[in-house]
């Protein structure tokens, strides 16, 4: 009785959950089954000297191992298989962890670093620095291009110097043109020359010169240096050059693209010519071009246009706009036809518009008006950024013009038909439009200056329809001076322009205002967004004669290039001053101008100072050109 009972108890069942005993009730229900089995499986054990957990640990070997009895393999195999597993799950974490700390450590170096690197960067494009002579309100000449190789837009300029002297008539002048570093200031490489530099211009890039190549266009010399270093790679001499050079295609098969500039010719009877350069080695392709041009006033281009049809055509003229295809200029230099296929095409639509009087020319513009200005409707034109790489020639041969004559007419000429598609008449226009996004229509805007009395009027025109869609009267600052407009990260573009203060709307202002004396000038920054407040960045009592915006990719960032007079104590010349400032670092130290409250464009409600501080702070800058 003892015996069975005892072996009852060693009998396989369900575990108590807390004493570790056996279920009476399942143990009854299997005794019968399993009571031959337990004497098999228990058969080698006599149930002394182990616990439960051992018998059971055993009891499930045996099991395992089959009728073999090879429960030692069975063992060893499972802790070899469960070694190797450990082992795969070690390298999978290790592979998946040491690039995500690698990455953390990339991510927390960065975060420390590049903000540090970018601090640094935007104090080192702030800087001023006197080059030369002023000549007077004469702007002296002034591009932007990257010779350096640090992706910054260096300046390059035009500058005078006076040599030392005891009396005035031993004192003589001395030209050359210098490259400035736009990071520091420091003066890369300097060109001295035997007369004043009129234009500068970069980025022809010649198939023996991995450098950018820029010209330096005088009076009588026209000279491509390197722009790197400011070596001389070719000059060619010319008689009374009028203008800047034209980017033109490949006319010779060297693979580089030629030039054109518009000359006096040795006939004097005769108003203008055009001649052809060879980009590759600044020989000239063939001869001069004389036009006996009818009309009197300002030179108007040359420009480049490339019509639908793919055929080029250049634009220039006396006071209105004429144009003459590429191939008729080509053939009338050389005596031949071009061998190259696209010189050879002309566009019917343009051919059947000449005039009944001239086998050559196009009247694009012919009114009893003179043209004051011609130019591409294109982001990016002007501002000294007339560039010769390919992007920006693409860019301004394609697009309409505007046209600016009698003074005070403003349009927008369509290149498909040469019909004007808006008409805007101002008072007298000071300078060159702006062109820059300040509706979300897509269309370029511009932005035009006059003054009249003492007061200088700013308006933006909308580029769709000519109609006025912002203005705002200031104190007249002495000065004539484009504006810029630069495209940021809301899709419109921001307009800098120098003024003195705003004038605030009042019933009894009297028709003319007096500026005070010393008079000072402020450059002001205008948001779409924000039309009845202005950021003030700067106050000088300063010229300003000129200037250019440079884009910078890597800070999202724009420098303001500008071109000052600034007299001299106890010097009868003034001191020409170059300053760079980082729109940014400008806009952190603004200050909020509020313009009138019966503001034509004034939005909907108000804002506080804070919320548009916020707001231009938050600006991030990028380029204009786009292709069309």
């Amino acid at each position: 009785m003892a015996a069975a009972l005892s072996r009852a108890l060693k009998l396989p069942g369900k575990k108590g959950s807390e004493l570790g005993e056996y279920d009476p009730l399942t143990q009854a229900d299997s005794d019968d089954e399993s009571e031959e089995d337990d004497l098999v499986l228990n058969y080698p054990r006599n149930g002394l000297g182990r616990d439960e957990d051992g018998d059971d640990d055993q009891w499930t070997a045996q099991v395992s191992a089959g009728p073999s009895g090879a429960a030692g393999l069975g063992s060893h195999s499972s802790e070899a298989e469960e070694k190797r597993r450990r082992e795969k799950n070690a390298i999978r974490s290790a592979f998946f962890l040491v690039p995500l700390v690698c990455a953390m450590l990339i991510v927390l170096l960065c975060a420390f670093l590049v903000p540090c690197q970018k601090a640094e960067l935007e104090k080192k494009l702030q800087w001023e620095r006197a080059l030369g002579d002023a000549g007077g309100v004469t702007p002296p000449a002034l591009a932007l291009w990257d010779v350096d190789g640090d992706s910054v837009e260096d300046v390059l300029l035009g500058v005078t110097e006076w040599t030392n002297g005891t009396h005035a008539t031993q004192r003589s002048k001395v030209y050359s043109a210098v490259a400035v570093c736009a990071v520091s200031g420091r003066v890369l490489w300097r060109e001295v020359l035997n007369e004043p530099v009129m234009y500068l211009q970069c980025g022809l890039q010649l198939n023996t010169q991995p450098s950018p190549v820029c010209l330096i266009i005088g009076k009588s010399n026209l000279m491509a240096v390197n722009g790197a270093t400011g070596r001389k790679l070719w000059s060619v001499a010319l008689r009374n050059i009028e203008s800047q050079a034209v980017l033109l295609p490949d006319l010779q098969g060297d693979s580089v693209p030629d030039l054109l500039l518009a000359t006096l010719p040795a006939d004097e009877t005769l108003d203008l010519s055009l001649t052809l350069i060879s980009g590759q080695t600044g020989k000239k392709i063939g001869h001069p071009v004389p036009f006996n041009l009818r009309g009197q006033g300002k030179l108007i281009g040359p420009l480049l246009h490339e019509t639908q049809h793919g055929a080029y055509y250049i634009l220039f003229g006396l006071g209105n706009v004429q144009a003459i295809s590429l191939q008729d200029i080509y053939v009338r230099a050389l005596d031949k036809m071009p061998e190259t296929r696209f010189v050879l095409r002309k566009d019917l639509r343009w051919e059947n518009m000449k005039n009944a009087s001239s086998s050559s020319f196009i009247s694009i513009y012919s009114g009893s008006e003179r043209v004051e200005f011609l130019l591409p409707l294109v982001a990016g034109f002007g501002n000294n950024r007339n560039s010769l790489d390919a992007v920006s020639s693409l860019n301004s041969t394609r697009s309409d013009w505007v046209l600016f004559y009698g003074a005070r007419t403003l349009s927008v000429l369509r290149q498909r038909d040469l019909h004007k598609q808006w008409t805007f008449s101002n008072a007298s226009i000071h300078s060159e439009p702006a062109l820059g996004h300040f509706n979300s229509d897509g269309v370029l805007d511009l932005f035009v200056q006059h003054s009249a009395n003492g007061i200088m009027t700013a308006l933006i025109v909308s580029g769709a329809s000519g109609t006025p869609l912002w203005k705002a009267e200031f104190v007249c600052p002495r000065l004539v001076l484009e504006a810029s407009a630069i495209s940021t990260s809301t899709g419109q573009s921001v307009f800098l322009f120098w003024a003195s203060e705003p004038i605030r709307a009042q019933r009894n202002m009297a028709p003319g205002v007096a500026a005070a004396e010393p008079l000072i000038r402020k450059l002001f920054l205008l948001h779409p967004a924000h039309p009845a407040a202005l950021l003030q960045l700067s106050s000088t009592t300063d010229t300003a004669v000129t200037s250019a915006v440079s884009y910078l990719e890597y800070l999202k960032d724009a420098t303001y290039i500008t071109v000052s007079s600034r007299p001299t104590t106890g010097s009868e010349t003034s001191a020409q001053v170059v300053e760079s400032t980082s729109l940014k670092a400008a806009i952190k130290t603004g200050q909020i101008v509020q313009l009138g409250e019966n503001q034509e464009t004034e939005a909907a409600g108000k804002v506080t100072a804070h919320e548009v501080n916020t707001f231009f702070r938050r600006l991030s800058f990028k380029p204009q050109v786009t292709l069309l």
